[in-house]
C-alpha cells in the first residue's frame, strides 16, 4: 500500500485504524487504536534494548485486516524466493567445551536442551563452527600432529584427536539432542613443523608440506566421522591475513588457491569425502580474496563458496560475491561481541548486519564467534582473545547467566530452522528486517529499530496488514 500524504484532519479521523504492538501498547506513541483484533494471526516475540524484556512472547492480539492506515510498510513477498538457509549459531570453541563440561550433569543437560532442542523453551541452535585444532579460546595451543622441535611426520603417523577430546564429547551429547545440525570447521594453525617460523604464532605453509597437510585435512574428516559426527565444510584457514593471533598462519590468496587446486581439493576427491571447501573465512574488506580463488578455474571447481567476517568492511560484500559468482554460496562464519561492549549497542548492531544484513546479502548461514567462557572471559591461550564475551557465562557447577549474543543468534534460530528459505521483504526507513518462510509454510519477519524512537508500520502479506509499532533499539520475530 502506498503511504496516504497530507490528508485533511476530518477524513483522517474517518479512516478506521487498527493497530496491535508487539511491544506495549504504551510504545505507540501519539496513536489511539480505534480497533482492537478478536482474533490473533501473528505471534510476536520481543527484545528491549533496556533489557526490560528478553525474548519474550507477546500477549497481544496481532490480526491481519485490510483497513487503510498511513503508516510505513513492510511488505512480503513469498513469491520472490532467495537462498535455502543452513542454520544459525555460534562457535563451540575448546573453552566453550571445557567450561560447558564444568556444569554438573543435570545443569549441562538442561543448557543443551535449551541452546539445541526444539521445545518452547529452546532457541534451537541448527549450525556450529569448531576449530581444527587449537583456536584463540582454547586454554592451550595445539594441533592434531604436535612433534618435538626439529622432528616432522610426513606419513602423519602420530595424528591423533584425544586433545580435542572434551570438545568431542560434548558435540555427541549435542548430537543426541539434535542429530541434524551442522558444522563448519577451521583451523588457526597447521602442525609448526609445517611453517616457516616455528612457531603457533604467523608464519606461512612452506610448500613442501602441503600434500601433508591436505592429508591432514583428509584425516581429520575421516576420523570425525569415525567419532559419529559429519564435518559439512571446512575452510583452509581462520583469518588467513591476520598472522598475530596465537595460533594463527598467514597464507595469502594465491597460497590458498595453490593449496586448494593442487592439493585439499584433489586430496578430497581421492577419499571421497564430500565436505564442502569454502574459501577465506576473513573480513568482508578484502573481496579480491576470494575472488582471486573463485576466478582460478582449477581451484574454483573445488570450492563450494567463500565465508566472510565484518570486523572490517560492509556486509554488502556478501551479496556483491553472489553477484559476481552467483553458482557458489556465501557464509557469515564470525562476529565477536566484547565485555566492553553494551546491551543496546550490540543488540542493534549485530541484528542489523550479523543476522539480518547477512541474510539479505544471500548468506546460507549466521554465526556469532564464542558460545561460552567463564566470568572472567576464559578460558584463552596465551595472547589469545580476552575480551570476547560469549553467548553464555558459566558462573559455577549449577549457575549460568545468558548475555547478547544469546538474543542476537534466538530471534532467528528459534524460529528459522534450517531448510527455510528467505523471501522477499521492503526495507523502511529505520526498520531493517529479513523474511523466511519455513519447511512447515510458516513466515518469519525479524525486525529491528535502528532507531532512538518507537515506530508503528503494518506488516502486509497477501492483500492485508497487521499494524504493529517497536520501540527504538528494540529486535522483534513475527511468526504467521
Amino acid at each position: 500500500m502506498t503511504k496516504i500524504k497530507n490528508l485533511p484532519y476530518f477524513f483522517v479521523t474517518l479512516v478506521t485504524f487498527c493497530i496491535t504492538s508487539c511491544a506495549p501498547s504504551s510504545d505507540a506513541v501519539g496513536q489511539t487504536p480505534n480497533i482492537t483484533p478478536t482474533t490473533n494471526d501473528v505471534d510476536c516475540w520481543l527484545t528491549k534494548s533496556d533489557e526490560s524484556i528478553k525474548l519474550q512472547k507477546q500477549t497481544s492480539v496481532l490480526g491481519f485486516n485490510t483497513n487503510y492506515n498511513v503508516y510505513q510498510n513492510i511488505d512480503v513477498n513469498d513469491n520472490q524466493i532467495f537462498q535455502t538457509v543452513d542454520g544459525f549459531g555460534f562457535t563451540l570453541t575448546g573453552g566453550s567445551a571445557e567450561v560447558i563440561q564444568q556444569l554438573n550433569a543435570t545443569k549441562k543437560q538442561q543448557l543443551l536442551q535449551e541452546l539445541f532442542g526444539n521445545t518452547d523453551s529452546s532457541i534451537s541452535i541448527s549450525y556450529l563452527r569448531i576449530s581444527i585444532g587449537a583456536s584463540d579460546l582454547n586454554s592451550t595451543v595445539f594441533s592434531y600432529d604436535d612433534m618435538p622441535s626439529g622432528q616432522t611426520d610426513l606419513n602423519l603417523a602420530n595424528f591423533n584427536l584425544a586433545p580435542d577430546n572434551q570438545l568431542i564429547q560434548l558435540i555427541k551429547a549435542i548430537l543426541l539432542i539434535n542429530p541434524n545440525i551442522k558444522i563448519i570447521a577451521a583451523p588457526w594453525s597447521p602442525p609448526v613443523w609445517m611453517k616457516d617460523n616455528g612457531s603457533s604464532v604467523g608464519g606461512s605453509l612452506q610448500p613442501q608440506y602441503y600434500s601433508a597437510y591436505a592429508q591432514y585435512f583428509v584425516k581429520y574428516v575421516q576420523k570425525m566421522q569415525l567419532e559419529g559426527i559429519k564435518i559439512d565444510a571446512i575452510t583452509p584457514q581462520n583469518e588467513p591475513l591476520n598472522p598475530n593471533n596465537n595460533p594463527s598462519l598467514l597464507m595469502s590468496a594465491i597460497q590458498q588457491a595453490d593449496f586448494i587446486k593442487n592439493n585439499l581439493g584433489p586430496a578430497f576427491q581421492a577419499a571421497a569425502i564430500n565436505t564442502k571447501i569454502v574459501a577465506y573465512d576473513h573480513n568482508c574488506d578484502v573481496p579480491q580474496y576470494p575472488t582471486t580463488i573463485l576466478s582460478d578455474s582449477s581451484a574454483g571447481s573445488f570450492v563450494d563458496g567463500s565465508a566472510f567476517h565484518l570486523y572490517a568492511g560492509d556486509i554488502s560484500t556478501l551479496g556483491n560475491m553472489h553477484t559476481a559468482f552467483p553458482n557458489k554460496n556465501v557464509y557469515f562464519t564470525e562476529q565477536y561481541t566484547a565485555s566492553t561492549g553494551g546491551f543496546e549497542g550490540d543488540l542493534k548492531w549485530h541484528l542489523k548486519n550479523v543476522v539480518i544484513g547477512s541474510m539479505r546479502n544471500w548468506s546460507k548461514i549466521a554465526l556469532e564467534w564464542n558460545l561460552a567462557n567463564d566470568g572472567s572471559f576464559n578460558p584463552h591461550t596465551p595472547g589469545g582473545c580476552s575480551t570476547c564475551k560469549g553467548a553464555v557465562t558459566i558462573n559455577s557447577s549449577d549457575s549460568f547467566d545468558r548475555n547478547v549474543g544469546y538474543y542476537i543468534i534466538a530471534h532467528a534460530s528459534k524460529f528459522v530452522p534450517a531448510g527455510s528459505i528467505r523471501i522477499a521483504s521492503t526495507q523502511s526507513g529505520n526498520l531493517n528486517n529479513v523474511a523466511f518462510k519455513t519447511p512447515s509454510g510458516k513466515i518469519v519477519l525479524i525486525v529491528e529499530n535502528d532507531g532512538n524512537a518507537s515506530e508503528v508500520f503494518n506488516i502486509k502479506y497477501n492483500g492485508s496488514w497487521a499494524t504493529t509499532s517497536l520501540n527504538g533499539g528494540s529486535v522483534a520475530t513475527y511468526i504467521f
